[in-house]
């Protein structure tokens, strides 16, 4: 295996890609867009993983219930100034499932679905 990465598949690609370079500071390492500038293909560097990104194509249906994934990152002692930024950038029109915030195994945390239906968990 050369590599492994998550990929999301979502409507509005081009705003997602300009949400989570912000969010996560993430680096744009790849990009091959539509003809509309939606992106066909894009990958992003997210504190050192890949997270790729395509616009949803209408023809390719709706999603089906029960396949959700969450992307969990866990970003280690001390991270929690990344964490608290990725959560107020994302936090705006995002379904809140856990307020940023402690649990039982971290002090720092939160998780949510983001506007783009992109459901997060980070945490140190």
């Amino acid at each position: 295996m050369l590599r492994s990465m998550f990929a999301v598949c979502i409507k509005g690609s081009k705003e997602a890609v300009e949400l989570y370079q912000q969010a996560f500071g993430a680096e744009l390492v790849s990009e091959h867009k539509n003809e509309d500038g939606t992106y066909m293909h894009a990958e992003l560097d997210v504190f050192g993983q890949i997270l790729a990104i395509s616009e949803a194509l209408p023809e390719a249906g709706e999603r089906i219930a029960g396949t959700t994934m969450q992307f969990c990152l866990h970003l280690g002692e001390r991270k929690e100034e990344v964490v608290r930024k990725a959560y107020d950038v994302l936090r705006d029109g995002a379904k809140i499932a856990f307020p940023l915030g402690e649990s039982f195994f971290s002090p720092c945390m939160f998780g949510l679905i983001d506007k783009f239906e992109v459901n997060w968990s980070l945490f140190v």
